[in-house]
């Protein structure tokens, strides 16, 4: 017999449950290891470097390394950094791939505890897996973006509400608080590491509210979320905002300087706006619009239909459930698919208005499938055409799905291996960097004593007038030692135009080129002050 729609179900995981579990994090782990190492633009702009910078105390010695990323909080990459500098590169990919693959934990119990049918473990499995397999969740393992890392932890608080769902409406006030402060908790710690994830803490909030009860349940909830929300942010990120706003000036430099005015950088959001839809049908239409073009909402190709489903199946049951007409057996707990919908729906529009870049909400990619059973189950249809219905839709979702793997290099040892000239005194050099090509993997390389400033990129250039280019020009006037330029191979014009700004020329015979065992060929070059009456001659 299957379950009335608020029955609780015991949590109590039969063996085989565990055994898919733990088989399920395991492929993925392996899977990862297979693909090889990252050497994704991001990778190889700060993921590397910003953990090793805060490690060595380099904040202030370098500047703008890894352009807007080197002001980043370097908590998230610390514990990947430290693995792949300890461990053998398989087994530091291994963990990466066991913890973006340990999404199937939260997927699991969230179907498992919601799903309203006999076979309700075999459903759990599936639409676990179906939201393991969507298009750019299979493109981003392995990758150091972290979204499907933080995934984790958000949906796990949002599993908490799930499978304590009477609970947290009618048990022990003592319980529901604490059990509220630690889903919080869980939700709060990922904009604490990656802000973009804030618009899944105001969709968890919104969770704790459809979950109904009377006011002292209410206000107990929102409380005890929003201590554990509080805490989880403050815990990961109140240090390092407030050496950011001791160093520049603006607690998130340089982001929203246009609201903190710190004086190193210009009055700009420095944001990524280009996503964003600013008329009302391409934000009606936006998810519509990004299955048939990931170019519309990503930099990251993929194809994937789950998003588009579950926001068009989502709507038509709110529609028929507002009429009266829904499921008299829904297929998902009502109870589980308020908290669902309310916390996809504010994501998402929170999402939509401040960033729309699709790999932010690859966690409502992973969600989908739930969501898609969830509304298909409220539609008033016989269980059979309900489940006929889904079959074919997650059908049509997997022959759609395409997963595009960026190039992954080879699992050699050291992780990041340079091929770079050695310095005559290390001491007394200093290295330049210019153009918007990622090198910030190549300063760990470095002997520690070379101050590394990219005095031209997506943030500063020479000509900006900000604080912060004053500060290099100063000092680099000022150095008395050899100044070398390292720039993209590729990108010596624009090398040469920004080293000119500060007076410098290239001493184009002794350049010497260089790669790495990741990716990109890059140059060396000797500086030398421009003599006065110096014109530019064939290069």
């Amino acid at each position: 017999m299957s379950l009335t729609s608020d029955d609780p179900r015991d949590l109590k995981l039969a063996p085989r449950e565990w055994l898919f579990l733990g088989l399920s994090i395991l492929f993925w782990a392996g899977f990862v290891v297979y693909l090889g190492k990252d050497t994704s633009w991001d990778f190889r702009n700060y993921h590397w470097y910003i953990p090793y910078a805060y490690l060595h105390g380099r904040m202030g010695f370098d500047v703008v390394v890894a352009h807007q990323a080197s002001y980043y909080n370097p908590f998230l990459d610390i514990p990947f950094y430290e693995l792949a500098t300890k461990t053998p590169v398989w087994f530091a990919l291994a963990v990466l791939g066991a913890v973006q693959g340990a999404n199937v934990v939260p997927l699991y119990l969230i179907a498992r505890q919601s799903l309203r049918m006999d076979e309700y473990r075999l459903g759990a499995a599936t639409l676990a897996l179906l939201g393991q397999t969507g298009g750019l969740t299979l493109g981003l393992l392995g990758l150091h973006y972290y979204d499907n890392v933080m995934s984790v932890f958000i949906l796990s608080g949002i599993a908490i509400l799930v499978v304590n769902a009477r609970a947290l409406r009618e048990g022990s006030l003592i319980k529901t608080a604490l059990w509220t402060a630690l889903a919080g908790f869980l939700v709060g710690i990922t904009p604490g590491l990656k802000l973009p994830e804030a618009p899944f803490a105001l969709g968890f909030a919104a969770g704790l509210i459809v979950l109904g009860g009377d006011w002292k349940h209410q206000g107990t909830r929102l409380f005890a979320g929003a201590v554990g929300g509080i805490a989880g942010f403050a815990l990961f990120s109140a240090w390092w905002m407030v050496q950011m706003d001791h160093l520049t000036g603006n607690p998130l430099f340089p982001y929203f300087n246009d609201h903190f005015h710190s004086t190193l950088a210009l009055a700009r959001p420095y944001r990524d706006l280009r996503f964003v839809p600013t008329h009302f049908w391409r934000e009606v239409l936006y998810p519509i619009l990004f299955a048939e073009d990931w170019s519309v909402a990503d930099d990251l190709p993929y194809r994937d239909i789950r998003v588009a489903l579950a926001y068009v199946s989502v709507i038509a049951a709110g529609i028929v459930w507002a009429f009266g007409r829904r499921s008299k057996d829904p297929l998902v707990s009502p109870r589980a698919t308020a908290v669902l919908f309310a916390f996809a729906a504010v994501s998402y529009v929170v999402w939509l208005k401040v960033f729309a870049i699709y790999r932010y909400i690859v966690l409502l990619e992973m969600l989908a499938p739930i969501l898609i059973a969830a509304a298909v189950g409220l539609l008033p249809m016989p269980r059979r055409a309900q489940l006929l219905t889904l079959a074919g839709l997650f059908f049509a979702a997997l022959l759609l799905t395409r997963a595009d793997f960026l190039e992954r290099a080879p699992l050699e040892s050291p992780y990041v291996s340079i091929a770079l000239p050695k310095f005559d005194d290390p001491k007394h050099t200093m290295v330049l960097m210019t153009g918007n090509s990622p090198m910030g993997f190549i300063v760990p390389e470095m002997p520690p004593a070379i101050p590394v400033l990219r005095i031209d990129g997506w943030m500063l250039q020479p000509k900006d007038g900000t604080l912060l280019t004053k500060e290099m020009r100063a000092r680099v006037k000022a150095f008395k030692g050899a100044l070398y330029l390292i720039a993209d191979s590729f990108d010596m014009t624009r090398a040469h135009d920004a080293v000119l700004d500060y007076d410098l020329i290239i001493d184009w015979p002794k350049c010497v080129l260089f790669d790495t065992n990741l990716a990109g060929e890059y140059q060396l070059c000797p500086l030398s002050p421009k003599p006065p009456g110096w014109k530019p001659g064939p290069r």
